[in-house]
């Protein structure tokens, strides 16, 4: 999969997506990053990529132009249309289910957008059909972050990038009916007064089945 990122900031990104399982993902050829800042497509070379809102609304907002420019170069050279994504409180709220889908598409490329300020002029959004997908109520003051979220979660399930051993039992899984992991414990079988619970060191296998099912939150 092929995820090309819109940013002012893609020195906040690159730690991240070069590091552990994103980093393995990318060296064993299941994707690919590219990083574009968005202050290079600045109208004038002005590097200025924000604007004040019509309306006498309060702070800026990422101006078309840039972004215009920007995606309209991106999909000029791969030559066809790429689906866009834009990380913002406004949209869809991303869930599992979500990123599952996000995962098996067909068409490998992918456009995203991270926001900053108050948002983006709407009509980018309309003009390119972009999908706003939202990881939770709250606001963050980068959109780096959603979209390292965003990333992070669909990229682990791509097949070949981590087992499918450790996805087929956790939270959320088809495997747990959507509910939420049981509880984990490691040696020593006494820590600090407290024991590992007793059906788990029992090899009893039915035992231990009774156990997880029980403590599986819903």
């Amino acid at each position: 999969m092929h995820f090309h990122i819109i940013t002012l900031f893609p020195e906040v990104l690159r730690p991240y997506l070069e590091t552990s399982i994103m980093g393995r993902a990318q060296e064993g050829g299941f994707v690919n990053f590219h990083l574009y800042n968005l202050a290079d497509y600045s109208v004038k070379n002005t590097r200025r990529s924000d604007s004040r809102p019509y309306g006498g609304f309060p702070g800026t907002i990422l101006a078309p132009e840039p972004l215009y420019n920007l995606i309209t170069e991106i999909e000029s050279r791969e030559g066809k249309q790429i689906h866009k994504v834009f990380l913002t409180p406004r949209g869809e709220l991303l869930n599992q289910e979500v990123l599952e889908k996000f995962s098996q598409r067909e068409e490998k490329d992918l456009i995203i957008i991270c926001g900053h300020y108050e948002g983006i002029d709407q009509r980018i959004i309309e003009l390119f059909n972009i999908e706003e997908i939202s990881i939770g109520e709250y606001v963050l003051s980068s959109g780096e972050l959603s979209s390292l979220v965003f990333i992070d979660g669909m990229v682990r399930l791509i097949p070949g990038v981590i087992s499918r051993e450790s996805l087929v039992e956790e939270s959320y899984s088809k495997a747990l009916n959507g509910r939420k992991e049981y509880p984990h414990y490691t040696r020593p079988e006494v820590f600090q007064g407290l024991q590992v619970p007793k059906e788990l060191i029992s090899g009893n296998h039915k035992k231990i089945e009774e156990w997880k099912n029980k403590h599986t939150k819903i």
